[in-house]
């Protein structure tokens, strides 16, 4: 391959890692600028994850000059960060693309390059991940070294402690890279920190550490109290006392946009066995000013176009609510008149529309971190003492809590609202993040109510109905905008279903907001159209009706067919020996890539096109 020229800019220059490694280090605060600058300029054009992304530009830098990557494994947790990796891998030229149908993802994915050795998207997976790597380059006897980074935020996820817990006793070759872009501590990290962070990262320190262990080892408890007095003057000044306790060799804090710290203390690093924690203080939106006075509001950008264009979107915009949006509303206003209600999110408080609700009902509202597991149980802890809890949570991080839905909230039958935002296609986040399993996974789970909105004031509606149930149920709705103004807060009849056209022969069966579809398909064919409103109970009665009065049943769901609310459908309608025949539309059983929305929709068949096309293929054969 044919090298850059030597005057090219250096960012130009670096087709791969290897590349990197030739630079000297004072050329490194240069390239970290450029590539700074490329990623704000790329970034704007594509929409994308740029606060989290612009914070580790100086780590991202220093870990490919220290370490032989591919071949040493480097994990990033979730993944949003991972753009600076992808540009210095390789992909630089492929940015524009990125979270576009048929382009790069914006998490790390194993089968888009050799420098991605797993792929990311939910938080919290990277020690697990790492630590697994490391064992399997023990256990090969390779000297493969493996490295995971995590933030700050990620690490209040319960899995990276049990990894941490077990990674400390391994003795496998691990380096933990704490991300620490939280603010809160910066009282922490003052001159007398910085200094020892200096010491505890130089390579003499660390041979007479080693040092030290060796002699003192041989002197009944010389070693353990030596080894507590260090700990104890650690503790002082850096909070690396409890990864010590856990078997890492800790060090830090450092200036996680000193390049020049941060490469002495990784080589420092390279050298040791065993797990090692690196503790690294970054800020969100590093070097460019808007991201980092909000680093909310840029961890994840849409396109920048031009202001007479950008306001005119918003102005368009103005008119449309979304989901989430009317969640939001609908909690404001609950809460009010259900004192009991307790609203919980895990991370997920602007996400999931709740910024209003927070700030307006503090006591009412609790933010347990990235650990859905806990979020579930504690609502459930929460419902036997007469309090409501709402779980506002996406389709895909649910998951998460599968075993706690079911063993702590459903087995008891205790009254807890899931509002499942996500539900459905999610667009530019693709696989990782689209909610097409919730019905198949949630409908299996006795005493589970289970709405499915196909309008804003139906999940008004479906809310109000969850809060009101003494029991366990979930709102299930999508990434998307409603076409209504919903100002409609009656509670439904539990399990009931409704006729929204009359039609001929065929009758449409539609599971939430794929209504407007349908109702435009029915129109050239004169189909009937159902809002069934409710996976769990199913309403049996229309059901039947609809069977004996039709000849073709189409179900429509934005869910996976496997297992979702067609299957439900056609399970009924067995075992009440009827036969009239049944098309189940949905998303089909394999990850959904990324892409807009409405092109998913039109490339699954499940906007009015493809429905149509679907049931005339279906009915000719």
């Amino acid at each position: 391959m044919d090298r850059p020229l030597p005057n090219t800019p250096l960012l130009d220059r670096i087709t791969d890692p290897t590349v990197l490694r030739e630079l000297s280090p004072n050329e490194l605060p240069e390239l970290a600028q450029q590539l700074r600058d490329f990623m704000i300029h790329s970034v704007g054009k594509t929409g994308g994850h740029l606060a989290s992304s612009l914070g580790v530009v100086e780590l991202t830098l220093a870990l490919h000059y220290i370490y032989n990557t591919p071949e040493d494994r480097l994990v990033w947790d979730v993944g949003h960060q991972s753009y600076p990796h992808k540009i210095l891998t390789g992909r630089k030229q492929a940015m524009g693309t990125l979270r576009q149908q048929d382009g790069i993802s914006g998490f790390t994915k194993r089968t888009e390059s050799p420098y991605d050795p797993f792929g990311t998207g939910h938080s919290s997976t990277s020690i697990s991940a790492a630590l697994g790597m490391a064992i399997a380059a023990k256990h090969a006897d390779s000297a493969r070294q493996t490295i995971a980074v995590i933030g700050d935020g990620a690490l209040t996820g319960g899995m990276a402690f049990e990894a941490l817990n077990h990674a400390g006793e391994s003795n496998a070759d691990l380096l933990v890279v704490l991300n620490d872009n939280d603010m809160s501590i910066s009282e922490n990290v003052g001159g007398l920190s910085r200094y020892l962070g200096r010491i505890l990262t130089s390579s003499t320190y660390s041979q007479m550490r080693e040092t030290s262990r060796k002699v003192l080892s041989h002197v009944p408890g010389a070693w353990d109290l030596a080894r507590k007095a260090e700990e104890h003057m650690k503790g002082m000044v850096v909070p690396g006392t409890l990864f010590e306790e856990l078997g890492f060799n800790y060090v830090g804090p450092v200036d996680g946009h000193n390049i020049q710290a941060l490469v002495r203390a990784l080589r420092t690093l390279h050298t040791l066995k065993g797990p090692r924690f690196l503790h690294v203080i970054t800020h969100k939106g590093h070097g460019y000013l808007p991201a980092e006075e909000n680093p909310t509001k840029y961890h994840g950008v849409g396109k920048v176009t031009s202001v007479a264009k950008q306001r005119k979107e918003e102005k368009s915009e103005e008119k449309k609510l979304s989901y989430t949006e009317v969640f939001g509303n609908w909690l404001c206003s609950a809460v009010e008149t259900h004192p009991e209600l307790i609203a919980i999110t895990p991370a997920m408080m602007s996400g999931s529309g709740m910024v209003q609700f927070a700030e307006q009902y503090p006591d009412h509202f609790i933010d347990v971190g990235i650990a859905e597991q806990h979020a579930v149980t504690l609502a459930a802890g929460l419902a036997t003492e007469q309090r409501h809890p709402i779980v506002a949570v996406y389709s895909t991080f649910l998951q998460r809590g599968y075993d706690q839905l079911i063993h702590d909230v459903a087995l008891q039958n205790l009254p807890v609202l899931f509002a499942i935002d996500r539900a459905g296609l999610v667009g530019a986040d693709g696989a990782t993040h689209t909610g097409a399993f919730d019905i198949s996974f949630l409908r299996a789970i006795p005493n589970l109510v289970i709405m499915t909105p196909s309008s804003g004031e139906e999940c008004q509606q479906m809310l109000q109905t969850g809060l009101e149930h003494q029991g366990p149920a979930a709102v299930r709705y999508p990434r998307a905008t409603i076409l209504d103004t919903p100002n409609n807060r009656e509670p439904l009849k539990i399990g009931k279903g409704k006729v929204r056209r009359q039609g001929g022969k065929t009758a449409l069966l539609v599971f939430g907001p794929l209504i407007e579809s349908a109702l435009q398909a029915a129109e050239e064919i004169n189909a009937t159209v159902v809002d069934m409103r409710f996976v769990a109970p199913l309403d049996h009665a229309l059901l039947l009706e609809m069977a004996n009065s039709h000849a073709t049943l189409v179900t429509l769901e934005e869910n996976v067919v496997a297992g979702g609310a067609g299957s439900a459908v056609n399970e009924y309608l067995l075992s009440q020996r009827c036969n009239t025949p049944i098309l189940n539309l949905g998303l089909p059983n394999h990850f959904v890539e990324q892409a807009e929305r409405d092109t998913l929709l039109r490339l699954y068949r499940l906007d009015a096109r493809g429905i149509l096309d679907s049931i005339s293929q279906f009915l000719s054969s």
